[in-house]
C-alpha cells in the first residue's frame, strides 16, 4: 500500500517502512542503541533525502528508546544520577548540532557531509568493536582470564561524584563532555549515538554493563526528542507521517529486542553490533564509490527542497 509523504515529497510502501521501523526497533532494544545509524541510511537508500531522513528519524529513535528504557527501568538497570549528568551535556550538544545542521544546509554541503560522516564513523567504530568482540569471544572459548581493568587518567580528574547505582566514583567532567559529543553527533547524523556511548562508558568510564545500556537509552531518548523539536521548529524537515509509521514499528520491535538482549552474552553482543555497524559503513562507502551520481541527485534535492 502506497502512502504519500508530504515533507519527503514521495510515495512509499507503508508495510516496508513499518517493517524497517520494527527491525531497527528490535536492534535498538537488543543492543541498547538508538538505531539511527541503521534507519537513516535505510531511508536514504529508498530515496528519502538525507536532510529529511535525519530530522524524521530522531522521533523514531526517541520512541524506540522510550520503549526500551521503560523495560530497563522496571529491572532497575538505569543509573538516574549518571543519566542526569550525561543529559547536562547531551542537551547542549544537541542544540549545537542542530545549529550546525542548519548552517551546513544553508551552504549546500549538508547531504555530502552526512554521507561522508557515516562512512568514516561507522567503518571506524564498527571495525574496532568487531575486533574487540572477536578477541573477547576467543578468550572466553580458550578459558583465558580477561585482562583486568585498571583506572586510567580520567579517574584522576577533579569534581568527582558518586554514582550509587553503578557503584563508581567518577569526575563529572568527562561525563558531561561525552554527553555533548553524543548530542552533537546525533543531531547532525540522525543517530542516537548509543553504539559510541556504550563502549565509551564501559571501557573509559568503567560503568558496569548492568546499568550501561539502560542509562544510554535515557540519554538517547531525551536528546533525540529535543532534536526532533528543534528540527521541526528551525528547519521544518520532520515528516510527521513518516515519523509516525517508524514510531509504531520501533516501539513494538524494541520490546522484543530488549528481551532478546538479556539472553545473549556480552562479548557476543559486541561482536554482532560491531559487524552490523561495519556492514552499514561499507554499504555507504560502496554507494559513494560506485554510484556517486545517485548521491549527487539526492544532494541536489536536499538543497533545493
Amino acid at each position: 500500500m502506497q502512502l504519500y509523504l508530504p515533507i519527503a515529497d514521495l510515495p512509499v510502501n507503508v508495510f516496508l517502512v513499518l517493517a524497517m521501523g520494527a527491525a531497527v526497533g528490535f536492534v535498538s532494544g537488543m543492543f541498547g542503541i538508538g538505531g539511527g545509524f541503521l534507519m537513516t541510511p535505510l531511508l536514504i537508500f529508498i530515496g528519502i533525502t538525507p536532510a529529511v531522513a535525519v530530522a524524521s528519524v530522531a522521533s523514531h529513535i526517541a520512541a524506540s528508546s522510550f520503549s526500551g528504557a521503560l523495560a530497563y527501568w522496571r529491572r532497575r538497570a538505569i543509573d538516574p544520577a549518571l543519566a542526569s549528568v550525561l543529559l547536562c551535556g547531551g542537551v547542549t550538544g544537541t542544540a549545537l548540532g542542530v545549529w550546525t545542521f542548519t548552517q551546513l544546509r544553508a551552504l549546500g554541503q549538508l547531504d555530502l557531509m552526512i554521507a561522508l560522516s557515516y562512512v568514516v564513523l561507522l567503518t571506524t567504530v564498527g571495525s574496532l568493536m568487531f575486533s574487540e568482540g572477536l578477541r573477547a569471544l576467543m578468550r572466553t572459548r580458550r578459558g583465558a582470564v580477561p585482562p583486568r581493568r585498571t583506572h586510567n587518567w580520567i579517574h584522576g580528574l577533579p569534581l568527582k561524584m558518586r554514582f550509587k547505582r553503578s557503584k563508581i566514583y567518577l569526575s563529572v567532567i568527562p561525563v558531561v563532555i561525552i554527553g555533548v559529543l553524543i548530542g552533537f553527533i546525533g543531531a547532525i547524523m540522525g543517530i542516537g549515538g548509543g553504539f559510541i556511548l556504550v563502549p565509551i562508558m564501559i571501557y573509559l568510564l568503567r560503568v558496569p554493563t548492568s546499568t550501561v545500556i539502560g542509562t544510554s537509552m535515557v540519554l538517547t531518548l531525551v536528546t533525540m526528542l529535543f532534536a526532533t523539536l528543534l528540527h521541526a521548529v528551525t528547519n521544518h524537515l520532520v515528516d510527521a507521517v513518516l515519523a509516525l509509521i517508524l514510531m509504531v514499528g520501533g516501539v513494538t520491535g524494541a520490546q522484543f529486542g530488549a528481551r532478546a538482549g538479556q539472553k545473549i552474552r556480552g562479548e557476543q553482543l559486541r561482536l554482532l553490533l560491531g559487524l552490523l555497524i561495519l556492514s552499514v559503513g561499507v554499504r555507504f562507502a560502496i554507494e559513494l564509490v560506485i554510484r556517486p551520481e545517485d548521491l549527487f541527485t539526492i544532494r541536489e534535492l536536499g538543497v533545493n527542497g
